[in-house]
């Protein structure tokens, strides 16, 4: 019998299995960092090379969702999926064998295309299936998994042998598992010419929405700047300031993504100017929290100061979103989303490494992160001033 005649999946189960693969190419994406302390005794390098092997994902993740983002509208979702969650295996094997800097900037590198491919097909592929439980799903699913990652990690490592390995182990079955998910899936669009020029980023901006992007790319900015500040250095900024356990360390990741996620549901329904300014107060507020949390070495306000930062990052984010994408036409919303990624993912990569470079040569960890926090601040407040102004010219 044909693949074809076989039983599929049913468009319910389909929609969970795809958000399952998304919740698990992020938790992939989060799971090193607990592990970062772990790297650096072994191999003796430094925090820059930390947010380096960082950055380097963040700029796999950026080329691939602009090279591949719209090519599962061309070849269809299953085939792109499939290939994604083979390469993502393959990262999570060099993750298993690696013996030294290399390996982890190789493994990064994989995992960002494939993540980037995956997120472009799994996000269309929701939307096929329902469109509002699809958007909601993919507004939730990535901080679910990131947290839920980075929790994981630090949990086996605490508790269970082998702590730079198990949990790589344990998401390859998670992802074989999906991977025959996938083959019983139903195909959920129609494979259609030009798969080949799809390859190429086309990143323009109409004119009827440049004002409106010089608004909300502060806002991106600030938010991915702090996603990637905690995701890189936030472990080790709890562990070396705080003496705490290294499961503590690894719920930064998972209080910033989950209380992201909590913000991005509760806001869903609100109106973007008032998403975006509850993005840039939370983000201050928590930003200053953090700074007083930092000084103080006070372990409960930190983590205070982290969830109002993961509620500043979905505000900041989901509002920015909001903000742009119904006043741009349909055939030109890929192009100004992928500008869009492109802000996010410098602001996720670049400030991390300079981070990195601050920790080292000027001043350590505790010094940087007071910086950082000033200039998370004053670019949230540019965003501020930036939206209130686009609101007063509005009204007249």
């Amino acid at each position: 019998m044909s693949l074809a005649g076989r039983a599929r999946l049913s468009p319910k189960v389909s929609l969970v299995l795809l958000a399952s693969i998304l919740v698990s190419f992020l938790a992939a994406s989060a799971a090193p960092t607990p592990l970062y302390g772990i790297y650096q005794e072994r191999w003796h390098f430094s925090p820059v090379t930390t947010t380096v092997v960082f950055a380097v994902y963040a700029l796999a993740v950026l080329a691939s969702l602009l090279t591949f983002g719209k090519l599962s509208d061309h070849v269809g979702r299953r085939p792109v999926l499939a290939v994604a969650i083979a390469v993502q295996m393959l990262s999570l094997v060099v993750f298993v064998f690696a013996n030294g800097v290399p390996a982890l900037l190789a493994a990064r590198l994989v995992q960002g295309l494939a993540a980037g491919a995956a997120t472009g097909a799994v996000g269309a592929a929701m939307l096929d299936i329902d469109r509002a439980r699809g958007t909601l799903a993919n507004s939730i699913a990535p901080g679910l998994g990131t947290g839920s990652g980075a929790l994981l990690s630090a949990l086996l490592i605490q508790f269970l042998p082998a702590p730079t390995r198990l949990v790589y182990v344990v998401l390859l079955v998670i992802l074989l598992v999906q991977a025959a998910g996938v083959a019983l899936m139903p195909e959920t669009v129609t494979p259609m010419a030009g798969a080949r020029r799809s390859l190429r980023p086309e990143i323009t901006l109409p004119r009827s929405v440049r004002e409106p992007v010089l608004v909300v790319v502060p806002v991106l900015f600030a938010v991915w700047a702090l996603a990637g500040f905690f995701g890189a250095l936030g472990p080790a900024l709890v562990r070396s300031l705080m003496n705490t356990s290294i499961v503590v360390a690894g719920l930064v990741l998972f209080v910033f993504a989950v209380f992201g996620s909590i913000a991005v549901l509760l806001l869903r329904n609100t109106a973007a100017r008032t998403v975006i300014l509850t993005g840039i107060g939370a983000l201050i507020l928590g930003m200053v929290v953090t700074l007083v949390s930092v000084m103080a070495q006070s372990v409960p306000g930190f983590f205070v100061g982290l969830a109002l930062g993961g509620v500043g990052f979905g505000g900041g984010f989901q509002g920015s979103l909001k903000t742009i994408m119904p006043l741009v036409a349909a055939h030109e919303r890929a192009s100004v989303l992928s500008l869009l990624y492109v802000v996010c993912y410098v602001g996720l990569g670049l400030p991390t490494v300079i981070a990195g470079f601050l920790v080292v040569y000027a001043g350590g960890l505790p010094r940087t992160t007071d910086e950082y926090s000033v200039a998370v601040i004053l670019l949230a407040l540019v965003a501020l001033f930036g939206v209130r102004r686009a609101t007063r010219a509005a009204s007249r």
